[in-house]
């Protein structure tokens, strides 16, 4: 930056913000219209010190931190700060770090918004009310070391209320019928059976083909049938772009595409933002300002992107005006979308000056940016329906005319989208069929289906609901999926979040004793009062007025009615093996535990299950089950024990001998050119997963296990391994695309 600006400016950095309230205290004096008590961050000493000399030596100050209330506030701090200087003071707000935009920010300076700075203010001191008067609440219930926060504690719940609707899903079985027609001669086709005395099947409880013997007398009675084209629907339709990123598309896209977490999309696209050295021309920042939700963009960045399209791909790609994208009612339209700085700079040209993740990141935001003003995709959509007696099918087909945006960029979908848009997205083509005439079948093939619960959030969707529930904002959703991760309320597993038992106790206390905090509604009002404190058009001391009255009263009452988990013993009708004691119940960093009466004299614990009828069932104390296998590190049996994550082979030498051997599935890895076999591995944490055996020169691993058995609807190699609470032990198909799922049965489950 000083280059651009030229030796008649001194540039400094403060490094982020250089006061805060304090640590170890609340810092907020609630009985005097909560005036927050700010103090030096720790390690700024030196860097206000700095500060305030350069200021006594400038004729004017600018200040230029990020272009948010965070920015604002940090503004506002510096400028208080160096108030004793007494010189003019001018804000300065760089929405790209380009020498063109901060010349222009330099001469379009303005005074620091103070109700920006004020929309900061109030949302750190509610974050402190909240996470310092509940948290003491809850190591005083629960643990210590546990937090609770106004935003992060609704997003566990969400977590939470997910996996709560997956264990009460019950699975349904439904059947559909997939007929083979052709109309004089080949090619054939296929339709699928839609429709049954006019009324429409679907895998609802009234409109489903509910088992195998009803879809077999279906199929019987369809082969007296004579099968007519009833009805050809033909259509052009047109598929738009989707528009530049903001930051929550960009992190759920990126979530999907490049398999980067929230926190590591905003730290590269920082990274972006700030400047890459280029050549001999220093650093350049490449993208604009990564927390937005705004999708506008500036005539001049619009005008040399319709260049470049008519340039690069030719007129038919480029359409007559520029697509403007409409933004959302609650979007704060002061920046631009995500885009590049430059579009002449493409991702072939930066390729040998950026490091492989910041190139791929800096590709999806420049072809996104490239092709949300690109012509829409048109293809051409065909709906044939078929009357067979009672009996209605359908078949879909579509053929691309026209590639238009897609030519460069295609955003992902996440399952329930893929599964919606599947048809439609399929480039098939139908036969010249003609309305009124016969067809002929040729096969009829029924097949097996199982509804599914509600996918488990990821990254990427877990983003998407925040938002559309509107709890948090752009600036807040990477933070918000670190911390409930790093606090042990929900862990990640094969990109999927899952709440921990301690995330689950710690929700169901927070629901029942503070159940206007954490309702998502009453969180997203709160975002909402912060944006009008922003807009000048409400007071920020109102705001908290109005929320610390019930907060406090509801914290008043639950430091007294909440139950104590760790002071918790539940008696049971289990026998201490060592002392002869009675087992209770307890609360440990794990979830729920057996441990003796007796303690601290008797310090034997044991983890446990609860059978159907709820009864408690002790783990881990079983005889091992010899296998009949010898141990090839010592001679001694090899013997099946019984862990915390399930059955496992060891040796019965043990502790002398600590040998675990592979456990072969028989199951080639899927990776192509590998040639290596999955064996089933325990992690450090102690749990089990699969991997092969020519680790490390191959990384493939999965958490289910592989059933050396093929797909019979796709022919995948193998299948995996699922429980389910209530179907019981199923197989189903790794291909996400193909949906094979199998309940087994006794006869049928594979060896272990």
């Amino acid at each position: 930056m000083q280059r651009y600006l030229g030796k008649s400016f001194t540039v400094k950095a403060s490094v982020g913000h250089i006061r805060d309230l304090p640590e170890k205290t609340l810092g907020v004096d609630v009985d005097h219209d909560f005036q927050p008590k700010y103090v030096t961050i720790r390690g700024k000493a030196k860097i206000i010190t700095e500060l305030r000399g350069a200021a006594q030596k400038a004729d004017q100050i600018y200040l230029a931190p990020d272009p948010d209330r965070e920015g604002e506030a940090i503004a506002w701090h510096i400028a208080t700060t160096l108030e004793a200087a007494k010189k003019p003071l001018r804000r300065v707000l760089f929405h790209e770090l380009t020498k063109k935009a901060i010349l222009a920010a330099i001469e379009n300076a303005t005074d620091i918004d103070q109700n920006k700075f004020e929309a900061q203010q109030a949302r750190r001191i509610l974050d402190r009310l909240v996470g310092y008067q509940i948290s003491p609440l809850l190591w005083d219930k629960v643990r210590r070391g546990l937090s609770a926060g106004r935003v992060q504690s609704v997003a566990v719940r969400m977590v939470c209320e997910r996996e709560q609707e997956i264990a009460e899903f019950t699975s349904i079985e439904y059947w559909s019928i997939t007929a083979e027609f052709q109309q004089d001669g080949p090619p054939p086709f296929l339709a699928q059976l839609e429709q049954i005395d006019g009324r429409k099947l679907t895998n609802k409880v009234d409109n489903r083909i509910i088992d195998e013997a009803a879809a077999r007398a279906i199929v019987a009675e369809l082969q007296d049938c004579s099968f007519t084209i009833d009805q050809i629907s033909k259509k052009k339709t047109r598929r738009n772009p989707s528009p530049p990123f903001i930051t929550s598309s960009l992190q759920i896209e990126a979530n999907r595409k490049l398999r980067f977490s929230a926190k590591k999309t905003m730290m590269l696209a920082q990274r972006l933002y700030e400047g890459i050295a280029i050549g001999d021309d220093g650093p350049t920042g490449l993208i604009t300002y990564m927390r937005t939700d705004s999708t506008r963009i500036n005539d001049e960045a619009l005008a040399q992107v319709r260049d470049y399209i008519r340039t690069a791909y030719g007129d038919k790609h480029l359409p007559a005006k520029a697509t403007i994208y409409r933004a959302k009612k609650s979007a704060q339209d002061a920046h631009e979308a995500i885009r590049p700085t430059d579009v002449a700079k493409t991702p072939e040209s930066l390729a040998p000056h950026l490091e492989k993740d910041m190139l791929a990141l800096y590709t999806l935001i420049w072809k996104r940016f490239v092709a949300s003003q690109m012509a829409p995709a048109i293809y051409d959509q065909t709906s044939v329906t078929i009357a067979a007696g009672r009996y209605g099918f359908k078949a879909v087909g579509s053929i691309m005319r026209f590639l238009g945006f897609m030519t460069l960029y295609v955003e992902s979908r996440d399952e329930s989208q893929s599964q919606q848009q599947g048809e439609q997205e399929r480039d098939v083509i139908l036969p010249d069929l003609r309305e009124g005439q016969s067809v002929e079948l040729l096969k009829l093939d029924p097949k097996q289906h199982f509804t599914q619960p509600p996918p488990r959030y990821t990254e990427a969707t877990l983003v998407k609901a925040l938002e559309e529930n509107g709890v948090g904002r752009p600036s807040t959703y990477a933070a918000i999926l670190s911390t409930i991760q790093e606090k042990e309320y929900v862990k990640l597993e094969q990109r999927k979040f899952y709440p921990t038992d301690l995330g689950k106790l710690v929700n169901d206390l927070l629901v029942r004793h503070f159940p206007a905090i954490m309702n998502t509604e009453f969180t997203a009002s709160m975002e909402q009062n912060l944006d009008r404190v922003e807009e000048g058009s409400v007071g920020w001391l109102k705001i908290l007025h109005e929320f610390y009255g019930p907060f406090r009263q509801a914290l008043d009452q639950a430091k007294s009615d909440m139950k104590s988990v760790k002071r918790t013993a539940v008696p049971t009708e289990v026998r201490c093996k060592l002392c002869g004691g009675v087992m209770v119940i307890k609360w440990g960093r794990k979830g729920e535990f057996l441990a003796c009466e007796n303690y601290p004299e008797c310090k034997n614990t044991q983890d446990f299950k609860k059978d159907e009828e709820g009864k408690i069932v002790p783990l881990g104390k079983e005889e091992p089950l010899p296998s009949g296998l010898t141990c090839e590190k010592c001679g001694q049996p090899l013997v099946y024990k019984n862990g915390r994550f399930g059955r496992f082979l060891a040796c019965s030498g043990y502790p002398e001998c600590k040998h675990i051997p592979e456990e072969k599935t028989g199951v080639q890895c899927p990776e192509e050119g590998c040639g290596g076999e999955l064996i089933k591995k325990i992690s450090k944490k102690g749990k089990i997963f699969y991997s092969c055996n020519h680790y490390p020169k191959c990384r493939f691993a999965i958490w289910d296990k592989p059933v050396n058995r093929p797909c019979p609807d796709c022919q995948s190699p193998y299948l995996l391994e699922k429980e389910n609470k209530r179907a019981g032990l199923q197989v189903k198909c790794p291909n996400e695309k193909c949906g094979y799922l199998q309940k087994l049965t006794a006869q049928d489950e594979p060896e272990t």
